[in-house]
């Protein structure tokens, strides 16, 4: 999902190319296209990217002219900073909220480490939310890749009703509003595959 929307914000048109995650396919065609034989990948030329950061990294250079982060220097050094934080760290939320856009009304048990980890994404939602209140609705006012690599979690939140703070629920409501996020969670929905590893939680009424 980062990477894509990084491309959809850069106003790149692209083929996406799916397979089918676990599968025999998947193993037998990744090769192709990462040679980590994990995805996301991106092909442009000659040129290969693999792992989402680098492919927004990527696409913000390559076709965003720099524009898909903050042009205040201090900003986007902060920006990079939470981009990396999310990248390798939040190992519970990872493990225990898996990315499940068709997911709803899903409750999960929540333990000292998945507390900690959402109590940490809404403390720094909330402060650079805070910063950047006069310049717009997204992390840094304007949308960003940041915006990017937090989507996700902002999307685990919704599926598994976790309680958080108003201010951190507001940002998941700007998250959820955007005109590209909603094209993904349409498309994730018509997707006929169920990954039963990502099958977290149970339903509520």
């Amino acid at each position: 999902m980062r990477g894509w929307l990084a491309l959809r914000k850069a106003k790149v048109e692209f083929a996406e190319v799916r397979l089918p995650l676990d599968t025999p396919e998947f193993y037998e065609k990744i090769g192709a296209y990462s040679p980590t034989n994990q995805v996301p990948a991106l092909i442009d030329g000659e040129a290969k990217v693999w792992d989402s950061l680098a492919i927004c990294e990527y696409a913000n250079e390559r076709w965003g002219k720099g524009d898909l982060l903050p042009t205040d220097m201090a900003a986007r050094g902060k920006a990079r900073a939470i981009m990396a934080e999310m990248h390798t760290g939040f190992k519970a939320l990872r493990s225990k909220m898996p990315m499940n856009c068709r997911a709803k009304n899903r409750k999960i048990d929540i333990d000292e480490a998945l507390q900690k980890d959402i109590d940490r994404v809404c403390s720094l939602w909330q402060e650079c939310r805070q910063d950047a209140k006069e310049d717009g609705e997204w992390l840094f006012g304007k949308w960003s890749i940041a915006d990017a690599m937090y989507a996700p979690v902002a999307l685990r939140f919704n599926s598994y009703n976790v309680e958080i703070t108003p201010a951190a629920q507001a940002y998941v409501d700007t998250v959820l509003a955007d005109p590209d996020v909603a094209d993904w969670i349409s498309a994730g929905k018509e997707d006929p595959e169920i990954v039963e590893a990502d099958e977290a939680g149970v339903e509520i009424d």
